[in-house]
This record gives structure tokens, sequence and C-alpha cells, in this order.
């Protein structure tokens, strides 16, 4: 028997496959676009002037000091670029940290967004903005943050490197193994965060036996659109927590992050969501935690906190922050179990190495 349930769809046009950036301006047009900011990272800068080369006329002004985390202070910036050169929407070329960018203004000013996504990170396809203040990262939900069209051409990742590839893939494989617990989890949400776990688990060792695997560039980027849709779908538990307060206030790079937690925060909450994560059994065996942590290993993705340049020092404030407020979590939130937990992912032990 099928249990009630809701599920609200998001109003977010994709554009899926080789080739579909020929329709950009196309897209421009239809959202009553013609003069665009395009915001990247600094790294991005060349590839935003070939494109602009390429769509020319509908592009106002370029941004390309996107930061992780999205700091207030570089929003403030952005805003003022946007402003002085006319825009009248935002072209976000990138990652999540470009897109973060885009959802920061879209949220000040509510102007149209179209991205061009270049990583798995799924924060494309999501209505949540988080933001950086004063060390304290926050997460905001509200519909004007999502992005009107997002175009996934797989010819855009061919040039991604596989550690980046690696650690944005399990970024995105996060997001489906928190929705498959949420407390708002629903079939569609479950359906989707199966499927998409699935095709970048099935991608990921391809993409790092050959970056130029197409058909591998496409299901990965398949998979992310699937984990991000679900992402923006249903609530996020303990893993994103975590990974917020150490991005946040310790400046932990987001997507290594996420790799390194996701296997402990899996195995934290394995037996009071056992129901739910059955389906990841069928996918990477008995014991899935332990399976994404060898996985990142063997592709090369870090395994400890200790190697992104976390201070051991700095564990109990992080263990302080991640359990200063109450959320929804399968496991009940203990502060000696998380901080814990923060150690064995600081020294890159296996998960579920002893209790927590």
């Amino acid at each position: 028997m099928i249990e009630s349930f809701a599920y609200t769809g998001l109003p977010c046009r994709i554009l899926f496959g080789e080739g579909v950036l020929m329709r950009l301006r196309a897209e421009v047009e239809a959202l009553g676009c013609s003069r665009l900011l395009v915001v990247s990272t600094p790294r991005q800068a060349a590839k935003v002037t070939r494109l602009i080369d390429s769509v020319g006329d509908c592009v106002a002004g370029t941004f390309a000091g996107a930061e992780m985390h999205t700091p207030v202070a570089v929003t403030e910036r952005a805003m003022a670029a946007f402003a002085a050169c006319g825009a009248d929407g935002v072209l976000a070329f990138g990652g999540g940290t470009a897109v973060g960018l885009s959802k920061a203004i879209a949220w000040r000013n509510d102007a149209p967004q179209i991205v061009l996504a270049t990583t798995y990170a799924g924060s494309e396809a999501t209505p949540i903005l988080g933001q950086t203040a004063d060390g304290l990262k926050t997460t905001l939900r509200d519909a004007r943050i999502l992005p009107e069209v997002v175009f996934y051409d797989p010819a855009l990742t061919l040039d991604l490197p596989v550690s980046t590839s690696v650690t944005s893939g399990m970024n995105a494989i996060a997001h489906a193994v928190e929705a498959l617990y949420a407390p708002d989890a629903n079939p569609v949400s479950s359906l989707m965060a199966v499927e998409g776990a699935r095709a970048l688990l099935s991608a990921l060792p391809r993409i790092a036996d050959d970056p130029t695997d197409r058909a591998a560039r496409a299901e990965a980027l398949y998979g992310a659109w699937l984990c991000g849709t679900v992402l923006g779908t249903v609530g996020m538990s303990l893993h994103h927590k975590l990974c917020h307060v150490l991005g946040g206030s310790f400046a932990l790079p987001h997507a290594e992050t996420h790799a390194v937690i996701l296997p402990h925060a899996l195995a934290y909450n394995a037996v009071a969501a056992a129901g739910a994560i059955a389906p990841l059994a069928g996918i990477l065996g008995d014991d899935p935690a332990l399976a994404l942590h060898r996985m990142a290993g063997k592709l090369g993705a870090p395994t400890s906190l200790a190697a992104l340049g976390m201070r051991e020092d700095d564990l109990d404030r992080a263990a302080d922050l991640a359990t200063t407020n109450s959320y929804p979590n399968p496991r009940p939130i203990e502060r000696q179990a998380i901080r814990r937990l923060l150690q064995r992912a600081w020294t890159g032990a296996s998960p579920g190495a002893e209790p927590l």
C-alpha cells in the first residue's frame, strides 16, 4: 500500500543533450531578456569570453568573481555590476559557486536566470541558496531562487578534471542519499534519488578511466540533474548540516567536504534509516557507507578532513555548531556522537569502524 504524500514539482525548464547550447539565444528571448550579466569564477573567465563571442549582443556585462559558499560581500559587488551594466537577467556559467552567486542576485532582485551547468553539483536544480556572512553559512528557500532555464550539455564537462568530477559527483550522490530518508520523502523523489545515484555511481569510475568518455559524461550529468532536483524538493539532514558548518565556518572546499562526510553521515543514520536506504544496497552492496568511502579513495577523492586543511583543534567547535539547532534526521542528533563522527572523518578512518 502506498502511503499518502505531498509532492511539488519545480517549474524549471531543462534542456539536456549535446548541442543544446545552439538554443541559448532562443531561450534568452523567450524569457524576455536582452541584456544578461554573465557570472562565473575567475578560472572560467576565458570560457566566458568564448561564450560571449557566440551569443554576443545579449550579454551586457560579466562578473568573474564568484567565490565558494557565496559570501554576501561578493554578492553585493555582483549586484553593483548588474546595475552598472543595465542587466535584465543573469547567466551563470559553471558549477555550484557560479550558480550560488546567480541565485543570490535573483533572490535580491528577482532577475530571470539561465544556467550553463559545467559540474555535477546540482545546485542549479534547486530553489535553495546557501550564503556566508561573518563566518556562518545560512540557508534559505524561495521560489525566486530557482533558475528558470538550465542547460545540461555534456560537451561542457569534457574538460572537467577527474578530481573535480569525482568530488562533484559525490556531492550529488549525497543529495540522493539524504533524499531517501528525508522526513518529506515521497515516491517520486525516492525514484529520482535512486536513479540519480545509480547513474553517477556507474559514470564516475568510467570518467576516471577516460575523462573524454562522452557517454559517461552524459550519464553523470543526467544523474546530477536528478540528484539536484530531489535536493530541491525534499529536506536535507545531518550530512548537509555538517557540510554547511565545515564550509561556512572553516572555509573547507565544498565538493571535497561532501565527499569526505557522506560515508560517515550515512553510517550514522544507517540503522535508523535502514528501510529508506535499502535501495542503495542493490547498487553498492550490503554496507553502502563503507562502499562509498572505498570508492572515493579508489577514485582519488579526499577521504579525510585533515587532508582538506581542517585543524583537529577545531573539531569541538564544529560539533557545537552542528548541534546547536535542531533539524530533522532519522537518528537523534547527539553532540558526543557527532564529535566522534567528525574525529573519524578528520583521520580518514572507515565509517562504522566503531559505534558512534
